[in-house]
Parts: structure tokens; C-alpha cells; sequence
């Protein structure tokens, strides 16, 4: 009888790993996104109170602001009424000056994750240090 020795016992193992991995894959392929807030279209507003901060996030009006500054269609994010910036990624998801090396998948996971990042420090507008 043959004994089945520890590499192809290994082998074996990595191999039925690999399936799980590529099944479980292409079945997540084959369900729906999860449902993200969406951007706020023209005449949209988001107004909430998150952890005694208020954000407010408005759709963009016409072309970039701040000079140029932000690509034109780009929402304005404000906490407490300063002026919170963000980027939208390819992707689709977002980044802020706040949370730069975290994306999130909507502006309101964004804007509260800056509130809790903040932990109730101002925001400080950009070139006003």
C-alpha cells in the first residue's frame, strides 16, 4: 500500500485551496454590487447630523470649483461647513484629504469616516494653514 507523503499531501491541499478560491470568486462575480448610497445628482442634497457634526453633501453645479481644482461634476463635501475634498477614483470609489489611503464606496461612508477620523478636531481648509 502506498503511503502518501507530506509534499503531495501539501500539493493536494494548495490545489483544493486554489478551486475554493476561483469558485467562491466567480460566484461573487455573478452577484448583484452592494447597494452604495449614490452620488447626489443636480438639485440633490445629503443633510445628516453624524456624531454632533453636520455634513452636508450637494451636487455639483457645472464645472470644476476652486479654479480648476476639482474635475468638473465632482459633489461638495462639508463638515460643519467647511469644505471636506475628495477625489473620485477609476474605480468609482472615493478618497478625501482626510482618509487618503482608505477608499470608500459612497460620499456618506466618506464624510463619516472623516468625522470619526477627525475625532472633533476643525477642519482646516486647504491652503488656509
Amino acid at each position: 500500500m502506498k503511503q502518501i507523503t507530506r509534499r503531495r499531501a501539501l500539493g493536494t491541499t494548495a490545489g483544493a485551496l486554489t478551486v475554493l478560491g476561483l469558485a467562491a470568486t466567480a460566484h461573487a462575480a455573478t452577484l448583484p454590487a452592494t447597494a452604495a448610497v449614490p452620488t447626489p445628482r443636480a438639485g440633490d442634497t445629503l443633510d445628516e447630523v453624524y456624531q454632533g457634526r453636520r455634513i452636508r453633501i450637494t451636487a455639483a453645479q457645472g464645472g470644476g470649483h476652486h479654479g480648476g481644482h476639482h474635475s468638473p461634476g465632482t459633489p461638495t463635501v462639508r463638515i460643519d461647513d467647511a469644505e471636506l475634498h475628495v477625489m473620485r477614483n477609476a474605480d468609482t470609489s472615493w478618497i478625501s484629504v482626510v482618509n487618503h489611503y482608505e477608499t470608500f464606496p459612497d460620499l456618506p461612508s466618506l464624510a463619516r469616516a472623516a468625522v470619526r477620523e477627525l475625532q472633533g478636531a476643525a477642519l482646516v481648509p486647504m491652503g488656509g494653514m
